[in-house]
Formats: C-alpha cells, sequence, structure tokens
C-alpha cells in the first residue's frame, strides 16, 4: 500500500511542471490563432520561436506557409485545446480544430521558453487515425 501511494504521489509531482505552463502555453497558441483570423500575420509571427523566424525570414513567408499547409489553423471555426505532454524533454501541446468545412484535425505544437516568454518552435499536423470518437 505505501509503494503503490508513493508511485502516486511521485507520477503526480512528475506531471506538474507541464501542468504549471499549460495556461501561458495555451495563450500563446490561442493569441497566434486569433491572429490568423484576422489575416495578422505579423502578431502571428511574433509567437514563433527564434528558430522558426530565422527559418521563414518575414511574417509575409510565414503567412503565405500557413495559408497553403496549414489552412485549417489559418481559417479555423473551432479550437479545443486537449493535452499538454512532456516529450523527450519538449513541451507539446495537442490542439483540435475544425476548419471551414467542418473536418476535425488534430496537431501538435511544441512550444519553448524563451525570454519574450512561450513561443510556438514546431507544430505537426497528426494523421487522421490519431482522431478518435
Amino acid at each position: 500500500m505505501r509503494l503503490s501511494l508513493y508511485g502516486l504521489i511521485l507520477s503526480l509531482t512528475l506531471g506538474l511542471p507541464a501542468v504549471a505552463q499549460q495556461d501561458p502555453i495555451q495563450s500563446t497558441i490561442q493569441s497566434q490563432l486569433n491572429a490568423f483570423q484576422v489575416d495578422d500575420f505579423a502578431q502571428a509571427f511574433s509567437f514563433a520561436s527564434p528558430n522558426i523566424k530565422s527559418i521563414f525570414g518575414s511574417s509575409d513567408n510565414f503567412g503565405a506557409m500557413v495559408k497553403q499547409g496549414y489552412p485549417m489553423v489559418w481559417r479555423h471555426t473551432a479550437v479545443r485545446m486537449l493535452e499538454l505532454r512532456t516529450v523527450a524533454g519538449n513541451l507539446w501541446q495537442r490542439v483540435m480544430v475544425t476548419d471551414a468545412a467542418g473536418r476535425t484535425h488534430l496537431l501538435d505544437y511544441m512550444m519553448v521558453e524563451t525570454p519574450e516568454g512561450w513561443q510556438i518552435n514546431a507544430v505537426q499536423l497528426l494523421p487522421a487515425q490519431d482522431l478518435g470518437a
């Protein structure tokens, strides 16, 4: 009994660092999604990590990539934040979005903490079979 209680306490406390970051991480992602909704690509680009900014170079390039590669993010009709996980030392926020046609998509956002706060370092569109009922 004592061992299982210890295991429960240990598993709960190991998850605390991710849980403590959940609100600011979700706020960053939601703020970027809000900027996409009004075509404010400069604002949306401000939530990208330095690595992403160096890859795309400008908010115009970034906006073109999002419109072409992630239309469900650019023109979503609903957003639901799911679990925040630590994978290989990185924080990943799973997000479910519904696109303009009513289709649901799962995405994973890799987050990094910078002097400017939490920023998005990668977005991964998950295969459709990952959507469960």
